[in-house]
């Protein structure tokens, strides 16, 4: 009995959890700040080759305006 138990426990567990987790709107942020140095001004979510990505919108320390994309599946920059 206790063997089922800890079976079916562990079994919703799994089930509850995601294969993968998305980055949220606030790790895109963080990430943009880390490869930029500067400061976020917006984001957004967009579609881009029919993927989701994160576009940052930064200021960097020169003074530019520059766009930062995410993907939002992986984390990586594009």
């Amino acid at each position: 009995m206790k063997f089922l138990l800890t079976f079916f426990t562990v079994a919703l567990m799994a089930l509850a959890s995601p294969a993968w987790a998305e980055i949220s709107r606030d790790d895109a942020t963080s990430l943009a700040r880390q490869a930029t140095g500067g400061r976020v001004l917006a984001v957004e979510k967009i579609e881009r080759e029919g993927r989701p990505v994160w576009r940052v919108k930064v200021l960097t320390p020169q003074g530019e305006v520059r766009l930062v994309l995410i993907d939002v599946a992986s984390g990586r920059t594009l």
